[in-house]
């Protein structure tokens, strides 16, 4: 398996044949069709307690051309043109990478955590990279390829300021992926208006399967705080992040309420607006 080099900040690998060495290989590796269709996960487990190896930056296949700038989202028109339509499943594409590599980053990261929290990451991020499959197999349908555009690293230059499991789960469950059903949503409703029924009901697919990831960060974000009000997650979520960015337009209040969320932390994530320091 081909991976980045490793760096002085790097902590030493886990043992060859556990699942710890699965998720470090798996972040680390360069070759795209280990990151579109990772091996098997070990049986095995690294003897408790492991060392925490919070890794700083994943490893990025030649064919992936890395972007400081966001591309600019297209409006529903705009998505009549085939190639800004493959643009965009390429950029959802990259957010189920950065998702599948941040579940691993997590394993690593949080080896206290117990095993059924670690158990659970390693099921999204095979839910994640199977996602990676689909969207690649859209885009080849019409033409296109993983690498066709240039991609952004946003989850990654952000996540991993998550200190604790708990901030992590407030971020990338609660936070990133709740927000990921709104724009799923919107965005089948996008599709079908013009026409692509296959991207419509791929984008309804993924949102489906992303209730239960949102679903396991509420409840072990309730676990690990003994809480899960709209304010305790607030101060979870590290700066400079915040709940502006993890909210779509309309929210998906329907999915988010199916993945646990309540009514009256909808209706304040619906209302926030940023705050002036101090306040």
């Amino acid at each position: 398996m081909m991976s980045r080099p490793a760096s002085p900040s790097d902590p030493p690998p886990p043992p060859p044949g556990t699942v710890e060495r699965w998720a470090w290989d798996y972040v680390l590796s360069t070759d795209l069709a280990h990151k579109l269709d990772p091996p098997p996960v070990p049986p095995a487990w690294e003897p408790d307690p492991a060392p925490p190896r919070r890794l700083a930056r994943p490893g990025r296949p030649a064919a992936l051309r890395i972007s400081e700038r966001a591309q600019k989202s297209p409006g529903p028109e705009a998505l009549r043109n085939p190639a800004r339509r493959a643009q965009l499943f390429h950029a959802f594409l990259h957010h189920e990478l950065q998702a599948a590599e941040l579940m691993a980053w997590a394993l690593l990261a949080f080896p206290e955590t117990p095993r059924a929290f670690r158990g659970g990451l390693v099921r999204i991020a095979l839910d994640e990279a199977r996602h990676m499959r689909l969207y690649a197999a859209y885009l080849a349908a019409i033409g296109h390829r993983f690498g066709d555009f240039p991609v952004r690293d946003w989850f990654w230059s952000r996540v991993p300021a998550a200190a604790s499991p708990a901030q992590f789960v407030a971020v990338m469950g609660m936070g990133l992926e709740g927000g990921n059903l709104d724009h799923t949503a919107r965005f089948a409703e996008r599709f079908r208006a013009i026409g692509d029924v296959e991207g419509a009901a791929l984008t309804e697919r993924i949102c489906a399967e992303e209730i239960p990831h949102v679903r396991f960060g509420v409840r072990w974000f309730r676990r690990f705080t003994q809480a899960s009000d709209f304010e305790a997650w607030v101060r979870h979520i590290p700066p400079p992040l915040s709940p502006l960015l993890m909210r779509g337009d309309p929210m998906n209040r329907r999915d988010r309420g199916r993945s646990g969320l309540s009514e009256p932390f909808l209706d304040a994530l619906a209302s926030w607006t940023e705050r002036a320091p101090g306040s």
